[in-house]
């Protein structure tokens, strides 16, 4: 058998201490732990995030100067450690969850609105409204790899650029979003040593935002112009964009929308889906199959997050300015709402831990974050939080478009 050379003939608890020192030394400040049952929830008025245990209901740390947080959203990079903040302001952090520090920091546009990590997690992108576009970089240095500007061509012939939304990462390492002033949706394949773009013209008025299924085939634009929703398939992209629930709104006078559902965390349960509608007090509910509509179930007021829990057994609402001082639970088997639950005022996003069995909620205006047991629905936890907004969980890393 073939010897070792001797500098590394050493006894293997002394190489596996080294390796623990050296593992200590790069990261001094670190807890020793796990990131599985952590998470963050970002308190918009401060620019900060607040580093929670949700296995124990606290605050773990506050990291700061993470800029405009009016609108930010997080993704978290493959091992869970990193939590990649998109502001407002373009800014593009990555933070240590275990440290508490910010590893690194870009200003990369002048207006964006969220982005996504590769499949691979080796990719950062980020959607653009300012300048219309998309910014690829790689996750663990933030140094841009790509940058795709988001042009269209408009009624004049000439050439502009668009807000970019709903990017979402999408298996084989590609990048799916949408063109709202163009009504376009982009696919870029990342495979190669540039980017590679597939666009889908016509696809309807407006798309506002977008979605991923959990398995990663169907991408589906929310339109804002008009009625509707438009799927690409990304097993048959050959096939181009459908056009799906066309005409849920057929006859009726929408409402004045006071702020854009978000179709991110769309609910699944069996063979159907569950939506928002806009413009009504309503969440639609849709055959996957076929994609018709195959029911509609009257709601407290117009729906902004439609959420499942990880059972599928029931679909949690909340709602848009002036009627989002409270949450309703549907039971999606008997399709009825089942409770009305009042976590406070201004509640603005609803994050389920891993398998389901207690949900956080997030209300702005009473500085505080509510924690239900969702088999009992009662509150188990209140945590103290100034502002807080969005609510996202480390297990989101291991989720396709989360």
């Amino acid at each position: 058998m073939a010897m070792l050379p001797s500098t590394l003939r050493k006894p293997l608890a002394a190489v596996s201490l080294l390796a623990l020192l050296a593992g200590c030394q790069a990261t001094p400040n670190a807890e020793l732990r796990g990131t599985g049952d952590l998470g963050v929830v970002v308190e918009r008025a401060t620019g900060s995030l607040a580093v929670v245990d949700t296995s124990h209901h606290r605050v773990l740390d506050r990291v700061e100067e993470l800029g405009d947080l009016s609108h930010a959203s997080v993704k978290f990079s493959r091992d869970a450690r990193y939590a990649f903040v998109f502001g407002r302001d373009g800014g593009l952090s990555r933070v240590d969850l275990l440290t508490g520090e910010i590893t690194h920091r870009v200003m990369q546009s002048g207006n964006s609105i969220g982005g996504a990590v590769s499949q691979d997690g080796s990719l950062v992108a980020v959607a653009n409204y300012e300048p219309g576009g998309v910014k690829i970089f790689d996750s663990e240095t933030l140094e841009e790899v790509a940058e795709i500007p988001a042009t269209y061509r408009d009624d004049n012939g000439e050439e502009q650029r668009s807000k970019v939304v709903g990017l979402v990462d999408a298996p084989g390492n590609r990048f799916v979003y949408s063109l709202f002033d163009a009504g376009e949706i982009h696919l870029v394949d990342m495979h190669g040593e540039t980017p590679e773009v597939s666009r889908f013209t016509d696809i309807g008025e407006k798309p506002y935002d977008a979605l991923i299924g959990p398995s990663g085939r169907y991408y589906i634009a929310g339109l804002f112009g008009e009625d509707g929703l438009a799927l690409l398939d990304l097993w048959h992209p050959e096939a181009g964009v459908q056009r799906i629930l066309p005409d849920y709104g057929r006859g009726e006078e929408r409402l004045p929308v006071y702020k854009m559902p978000h179709l991110e965390g769309w609910a699944m349960a069996g063979d159907a889906a569950w939506l928002p509608a806009v413009g009504r007090h309503e969440v639609l509910i849709a055959d996957t199959g076929d994609w018709s509509l195959i029911d509609r179930i009257p709601v407290h007021g117009q729906p902004i997050f439609v959420m499942s829990r990880p059972d599928e057994r029931q679909v949690w609402v909340n709602f848009a300015h002036p009627d989002n001082n409270v949450v309703q639970v549907i039971d999606t088997e008997r399709r009825e709402i089942v409770a009305t639950l009042a976590p406070g005022e201004a509640v603005l996003h609803m994050e389920f831990t891993p398998k389901g069995e207690q949900v956080w909620i997030s209300a702005r205006d009473s500085d505080r974050v509510v924690v239900y047991d969702t088999r009992t629905l009662e509150e188990v936890a209140r945590l103290d939080s100034e502002s807080p907004s969005g609510i996202f969980f480390t297990d989101r890393a291991h989720r396709i478009g989360l």
